[in-house]
């Protein structure tokens, strides 16, 4: 039996595939610096690429260490969003004046305040914190990172990518048993892996964009600020998407966004 998602709820779900739809952060960065991202992507090193993805995976380990372990598992309440883009913007000033020889100090830091600033919003979504899926779900938000220049139609939907991610999500939670921050575990190392492939890629486009030398501090303050009201977005509508699916059940959400995605697809399209 099909069940009837409420308009209240429907409008909730239209309001969260808008957020997690478009734009990327490619988008927001481009109309801030006035360029073209790719163009400030050709300003970083010839071997940036590597030394990201390693950075970020040191950043996603570290950040799931200190991040969402030590807040008080306490539902519900509203998310201290303003408090985590402070903090992120002050690493983003610094990153500005540093510059890319920064990225390895900055990142952890401003990831970490950002994955504390999506743990708050799951909380204030009714998700428990002590949930293994929960702690899990806060990290899937770094892949949610919008449309960007390099995703391709059939990978960089918000379901497409939960799905992609099913797998390695099922064996970190059958591996821990106590804690997951064992960084010992295979399953744990696969699915940061998978999180940094896709995070990686919105990383590359916000050094680049700190990268343009008339950035400078200021500009990283900004950049960083947009990063992670970014990410603060993909954590609304993601963890919306959750609270509904616990109560209509994850095929009836599915459809309903599915038709919401299709009809705003549809108006974009008659548009142009």
């Amino acid at each position: 039996m099909q069940v009837e998602i409420t308009d209240a709820h429907r409008e909730e779900l239209r309001a969260a595939m808008m957020l997690l739809e478009y734009p990327g952060i490619a988008a927001k960065i481009t109309d801030f610096i006035g360029m073209p991202i790719q163009k400030a992507l050709d300003l970083l090193p010839k071997n940036w690429n590597e030394k990201i993805g390693v950075i970020t995976r040191t950043a996603l380990l570290k950040a799931s260490d200190a991040a969402i372990f030590t807040m008080k598992n306490k539902q519900g309440g509203k998310a201290s969003n303003a408090w985590h883009k402070v903090g992120v913007a002050v690493t983003g000033g610094v990153g500005g004046f540093f510059g890319f020889a920064a990225l390895a100090v900055e990142l952890p830091v401003s990831t970490t305040i950002m994955l504390r600033s999506i743990a708050d919003i799951a909380r204030s979504q009714g998700e428990s914190i002590a949930d293994y899926e929960t702690k899990l779900a806060c990290m899937e938000v770094f892949a949610l990172g919008g449309t960007s220049i390099a995703d391709d139609n059939s990978e960089s939907g918000y379901y497409a990518v939960r799905l992609s991610l099913v797998t390695s999500v099922s064996e970190v939670v059958g591996y821990v048993t106590k804690t997951l921050s064992d960084k010992s575990s295979p399953a744990l190392i696969k699915f940061i892996s998978s999180i940094a492939q896709r995070f990686g890629i919105q990383i590359s486009e916000k050094v680049a964009a700190q990268a343009i030398p008339a950035i400078g501090a200021a500009g990283g303050v900004i950049i960083n600020t947009i990063f992670i009201n970014h990410f603060q977005d993909m954590a609304r509508g993601h963890f919306t998407v959750r609270k509904l699916e616990r109560i209509y059940g994850k095929d009836a959400v599915k459809a309903c966004y599915d038709g919401l995605l299709q009809s705003s697809m549809s108006r974009k399209n008659q548009k142009f």
